[in-house]
């Protein structure tokens, strides 16, 4: 969901860095896998193609954070007129 994000902290050997991969458009999510040991952060379309990838060597990596945008609770949703009524 847009807004989403994750930060990935990296030992740049005697500092660390800060990354962001952030879902930049509605219908975009973030996604986060470990392989082989390679760490990949990606954003994701609805159909499933790959927008863009970050790639870090496991070995490097301190701090992993995902940051989902706060969603509203189906229960809390309040219904909204679509548009005034001209009789009113």
């Amino acid at each position: 969901m847009k807004g989403d994000r994750v930060e990935i902290v990296v030992d740049a050997g005697d500092t660390t860095r800060t990354y962001e991969v952030v879902a930049s458009r509605a219908g975009r999510r973030v996604e986060t896998a470990v392989r082989r040991g390679v760490v990949e952060v990606s954003e994701v379309t609805r159909s499933g193609s790959v927008v863009r990838t970050a790639r870090f060597m496991a070995t490097r990596v301190l701090a992993l954070v995902e940051q989902p945008v706060p969603r509203e609770d189906s229960s809390e949703v309040v219904a909204r007129p679509l548009r005034e009524d001209p009789e009113s």
